[in-house]
């Protein structure tokens, strides 16, 4: 449920021991993979080799730690970490310390031999710290996005066979855990579908003959099918706009021979002044029914008047 917001909501899932333990090996192995790691938006064009190990990171002072990383090309990185802190939208800058948001930068994973790094690490922006023996899932894969930049200490990236074993061998840290084995010894799914062995079994393709069409078309306005069905109708079509282009040249022609006839013009002329002559009288009865209607009100409205004197 999204709301309301109780106190006996429940806020977590149960996960089986075995389950987190997958999903963390699960995430460092996608650590190692560089089209993971620059999809994730790290910049790791100027770094030498993933997993990054270095031999010590036992440094002093974070002047000199940030010197190292420049020296192994994590220079970008931190660039686009700086760049990228920004003000919250909406109302979340005024809850508490949480006003900017800021890109995930590197994970350093050190190990006993390199206690010192956390402490150099700390002012760096985005840059994040763990030991080996306390890895933590949201830190490997923050948002449920695997593939994060991790710098490995020399000591730490040792210490991973004692934790999560390796192969047939187990992890004596974790309680005798065994570490996933692949199911495919070749994940490329492409090349076993292409093979000879997987398509000398394959039946061939079956070709399907559509009898008739699945549309309802109606044959008196789509024409392709009207040809379909009647191969004389392209032909009636094509005479039909034969026939209208031939007599609109015919009128074309009658129009200008007609206007060249003198005969033709005089009975033009003629027929105007038959029109203008009966729209005049036509004119001058209207005029003469409007003086009669008018005389006949004025006399009965006299007429009126005369009667109310008499009473």
């Amino acid at each position: 449920m999204f709301a309301p917001l109780k106190v006996y909501r429940k806020w977590h899932r149960k996960t089986n021991l075995n389950q987190k333990r997958h999903a963390v090996a699960s995430a460092l192995a996608a650590s190692a993979v560089t089209p993971l790691v620059m999809a994730r938006g790290h910049r790791v064009n100027d770094v030498p080799e993933l997993p990054l190990v270095i031999d010590s990171l036992a440094i002093e002072n974070t002047k000199n730690l940030l010197s190292v990383f420049t020296k192994f090309g994590v220079s970008d990185e931190m660039h686009r970490v700086r760049t990228s802190k920004k003000i919250k939208s909406g109302h979340g800058k005024y809850r508490g310390n949480t006003r900017y948001n800021m890109r995930k930068g590197p994970l350093v994973i050190y190990g006993d031999e390199n206690k010192l790094v956390k402490q150099c690490a700390r002012n760096l922006p985005g840059v994040d710290t763990c030991h080996v023996q306390r890895l933590n899932l949201l830190q490997l894969a923050p948002g449920g996005h695997l593939g994060r930049f991790i710098i490995w200490t020399k000591d730490a990236f040792h210490a991973l066979h004692s934790i999560f074993g390796a192969g047939r061998r187990v992890g004596h840290e974790k309680g005798g855990y065994h570490l996933n084995r692949t199911v495919m010894s070749c994940a490329d799914l492409a090349r076993i579908i292409n093979s000879d062995n997987v398509q000398s079994k394959l039946r061939t393709t079956r070709s399907h003959i559509r009898l008739h069409d699945k549309r309802h078309v109606n044959p008196l306005t789509n024409r392709s099918l009207m040809t379909k069905l009647n191969p004389f109708d392209k032909v009636r079509r094509e005479a039909e706009k034969k026939a209208q282009a031939d007599r609109s040249t015919k009128r074309a022609a009658t129009i200008k021979a007609n206007r060249k006839d003198k005969a033709y013009k005089k009975g033009r002329v003629q027929a105007a002044k038959n029109l203008h002559a009966i729209g005049g009288e036509q004119a001058k009865a209207y005029d003469a029914a409007e003086d009669l209607y008018l005389r006949q009100e004025l006399r009965r409205g006299q007429d009126s008047e005369e009667e109310e004197d008499d009473e």
